[in-house]
């Protein structure tokens, strides 16, 4: 495993004091074959996820080329003209796949759409006809010879990443290690480069991505190297989620929040809009949601459940409560 010293674009300097907010964790510790480092990172990402639900994780399988030739690509993208990105917006499939135009998305309970347009990479399916009829195809872009293939391989390498963290997370919830393998493996999940343009113009209500919890189980975020991504703390206050450039901002889905009768918290973030200042700049970043097959039931675990916590959520399946929430985000009608 290798960590990336890329730096994408960002709004402000760094400080060390910037970064107590979000735990810090190291994937090497799991997969170092040692107990107690296995064991010590079982319980730092478990104490993280039930208190604040976002960690900044190193030791990833992410290399630094692919990190900046997938930014290259990505910009590359959002730099073609804009007759030539809607060719890949493909009507009827809730954006799944392919192109998302400026505005298009809103967040649950808003009706202004956010300040951002986007790609999503979807699931590359071995051996399962059935799944891979059930999904959308993935869209090639014709322009960028180089586009789809680097798009796959850090497609590839996040899943990768995110199967030994719910690996960590099934031991902490008293699960077999390897409950969520079968679960994920040729799951819906989704790689979405983000493009936060240049603001022209005071926003009305709009902030780039309004205050949200994300779907899925786990996120795995690219791009958090700055300030704009903002958590919301058990005070309700807001404060800043900054990862250093060798790692990977990653927090808990509502879906494992579900799964887990809410022992682990799916944190309401935002990306607010920078100072006006610097309202001439764009902003990447580019999270991985982590999805489950469709038919995982996301009935809320037996060793989650006691009289101090009781069942809080209704019995569903993973495909059943992404199309809700698909209808709720304004990406699919009723």
């Amino acid at each position: 495993m290798k960590s990336f010293a890329f730096i994408p674009y960002f709004w402000s300097n760094i400080k060390d004091d910037d970064m107590s907010a979000i735990p810090s964790v190291d994937l090497k510790d799991f997969v170092s074959g040692d107990p107690k480092r296995k064991e010590k990172f079982v319980k730092e990402i478990g104490a993280a996820f039930e208190e604040i639900g976002f960690v900044a994780l190193s030791g990833h399988f992410l290399s630094d080329e692919l990190v900046e030739n997938l930014y290259d690509e990505i910009k590359k993208f959002f730099n073609l003209p804009q007759e030539v990105k809607d060719n890949y917006e493909i009507e009827g499939i809730g954006g799944q796949r392919g192109y998302t135009s400026f505005g298009k998305e809103h967040a649950k309970g808003k009706k202004e759409g956010d300040l951002k347009e986007f790609w999503h990479f979807g699931q590359y399916v071995e051996g399962n006809p059935a799944l891979e009829a059930e999904y959308p195809d993935n869209v090639t872009v014709d322009e960028l010879p180089d586009f789809n293939r680097i798009g796959k391989e850090t497609y590839k390498m996040l899943e990768k990443t995110a199967k030994y963290v719910l690996r960590a997370l099934a031991l902490h919830l008293g699960l077999e290690e390897t409950y969520f393998d079968d679960y994920i493996k040729n799951g819906n999940s989704i790689l979405r480069p983000i493009h936060y343009p240049p603001i022209t113009e005071e926003p009305k209500n709009a902030v780039r991505a309004a205050a949200h919890g994300d779907i899925n189980l786990i996120t795995l975020l690219m791009g958090a190297h700055g300030k704009g991504l903002q958590v919301k703390d058990h005070e309700g206050n807001w404060v800043d989620a900054i990862a250093r450039p060798d790692q990977l901002m990653i927090n808990v889905g509502d879906m494992l929040s579900r799964l887990s009768n809410n022992q682990l918290k799916s944190t309401i973030h935002q990306v607010v809009n920078p100072p006006k200042e610097l309202w001439g700049t764009s902003r990447y970043s580019i999270p991985f949601f982590m999805h489950p097959i469709s038919d995982m039931p996301l009935n809320c675990l037996e060793n989650c459940i006691d009289e101090a916590h009781p069942k809080a959520f209704e019995d569903i399946t993973a495909g059943e409560y992404l199309h809700e929430r698909l209808i709720e985000l304004g990406l699919i009608k009723k």
